[in-house]
């Protein structure tokens, strides 16, 4: 048998063993067994390194609504201003204000922000810190209202670079999925 043929018939087999090597493998930490709900959840369940600020995955309970906004961009601080930073500000003020701005958006669902289980958040490279990203100024703005005293929640999170959002003048847009919570007798 060719090469080839011998290829297109073991494919999807190959296919299927990596999919599971490189799922096992990312879905536990080293060291730990990936923990796995055992009995129904109630709450949202947080998973992963207690060192982190972020988890590495959230489990939602079976039959849980979600609320899902929209990519949420930052508040104009000063119609005015001239520059990027008097209009909107840095990265760290952009971010405080567009996690403001999802507050109000949950509030009107009666959710809070200790109701986020996962935030997607785009940043552009900043002018001012040698068009790099500011990823510090962003882990900054996620401290103020995460992992914290006041929300000890610590989101599942993706952070991408991008290079550009739809105004040039944004260093960072922000989409959040938050769960309602069940009551234990709601089942």
């Amino acid at each position: 048998m060719k090469l080839k043929t011998k290829l297109k018939k073991w494919a999807p087999a190959l296919l299927i063993a990596f999919c599971f090597v490189g799922a096992t493998v990312y879905a536990a930490e080293p060291g730990k067994p990936a923990k796995l709900p055992l009995e129904p959840i109630y709450e949202a369940e947080f998973y992963g390194n207690p060192a982190s600020p972020i988890s590495s995955a959230v489990a939602i309970p079976a039959g849980v609504a979600t609320f899902h906004t929209s990519g949420t961009v930052p508040p104009v601080l000063n119609k005015a201003g001239k520059t990027v930073y008097e209009r909107y500000g840095d990265t760290k003020t952009q971010g405080i204000g567009v996690l403001k701005e999802i507050e109000k958006q949950l509030k009107e669902q009666g959710l809070t922000i200790k109701d986020v289980v996962y935030l997607r958040v785009y940043l552009v490279a900043d002018a001012a810190k040698g068009n790099k990203i500011d990823y510090t100024g962003w882990f900054d703005a996620y401290a103020q209202f995460f992992d914290n005293k006041s929300n000890p929640v610590k989101t599942a999170r993706s952070t991408v670079g991008v290079a550009g959002l739809v105004n040039p003048d944004w260093l960072i847009e922000i989409e959040a999925v938050a769960v309602y919570p069940k009551l234990h007798n709601q089942d």
